[in-house]
């Protein structure tokens, strides 16, 4: 192609460009300027239905453990103390616990461990439910986070608690990040509309744990639980697979004859000292933020404790909103 025949096509494009140019912009002029012409009106505003609470005045509480335990070793105590309160609580395990046992798997498992928690439900007057999902395979996925975000709404819920994503174990670590992910979406309309949205977010609290990295657990609230200790413990006693028989990493040498009542007794005595060691370390750990909350003279009678932190991502209640959530004296 010659020079001359190149020049000629570029001219040609850069009028045919001036011209659609030129005749946009009367279009434009023309649509502005002529009357009766609006633009078309948006589409009619839809908007999903929101939660509606009932006005009795009560709490509704939903703590969130990895496992068949969780929950029940880390807020058993205030949920009994919730509960005799006439507030609501609901723990839920997020996996079965399905593979929770040196010596049992499985469907049996499973059922196993939802019964045990059924019945720490009854001690602590409460309720309970347990996700099909298999334990040691929670992922963080949007089909998880769309089922957290559905059982928060459900309840209706004032307080959320649960694991802090830093942890030793992956189902723990992943239902922290699954309910940081649900701390702002169970107000958002639109996300999960089939489930009425919460209008206003909820407190996320985290349970106490002795991870260092990236950050400590901050004792934001240290509830005295001596009032409600018994029950915390029978809850541990209900939990058969996981303590008195060791769990996972247990064995049948944790195990003694069912027929030798004397080893029986030892063995249920040794979970129950063991445990109640554990429930104790947390009041003498956090002395200085039980004297804060209770004030020095009674925080030195508190003998079990459990501890909560504030998760920023959820409503960032005042000091006088949290004693509200909390309303114990001791």
């Amino acid at each position: 192609m010659s020079g001359w025949t190149k020049l000629r096509w570029f001219a040609g494009g850069v009028v045919a460009a001036l011209a659609g140019l030129a005749a946009w912009s009367a279009s434009a002029v023309q649509s502005r300027e002529a009357p009766g012409k609006d633009p078309p009106a948006p589409a009619a505003f839809w908007r999903p239905t929101p939660a509606t609470k009932p006005e009795d005045g009560k709490l509704r509480v939903i703590a969130f453990g990895a496992h068949p335990d969780d929950c029940e070793l880390r807020v058993a105590g205030t949920a009994a103390k919730w509960a005799r309160l006439g507030h609501k609580v609901k723990f839920v395990s997020v996996t079965n616990g399905d593979i929770g046992h040196w010596g049992m798997a499985g469907g049996p498992l499973a059922q196993r461990r939802t019964a045990e928690v059924k019945r720490c439900a009854e001690i602590l007057g409460i309720e309970s439910e347990v996700l099909d999902i298999h334990d040691g395979e929670l992922l963080p996925t949007l089909e998880n986070r769309r089922t957290i975000t559905r059982l928060i709404r459900e309840w209706k819920a004032d307080v959320v608690l649960s694991h802090r994503p830093n942890d030793y174990h992956p189902d723990h670590r992943n239902v922290g990040v699954l309910v940081q992910d649900a701390a702002y979406m169970v107000t958002v309309p639109y996300f999960c509309p089939d489930t009425p949205y919460l209008e206003k977010n909820p407190v996320f609290l985290y349970y106490e744990d002795r991870f260092t990295k990236p950050t400590r657990f901050a004792a934001d609230i240290v509830v005295g639980i001596d009032d409600a200790i018994e029950q915390k413990l029978a809850a541990v006693e209900a939990l058969h697979s996981q303590f008195f028989e060791g769990g996972a990493n247990g064995g049948p040498q944790l195990v003694p004859d069912p027929a030798n009542a004397a080893a029986v007794a030892a063995r249920k005595k040794e979970v129950r000292e063991g445990f109640a060691q554990r429930f104790a370390s947390t009041a003498k750990r956090y002395g200085l933020e039980l004297a804060r909350w209770y004030g020095a003279d009674k925080a030195k009678g508190v003998k079990y404790a459990e501890a909560f932190e504030v998760c920023e991502y959820g409503r960032m209640p005042p000091p006088e909103e949290l004693r509200k959530l909390f309303p114990f004296d001791k």
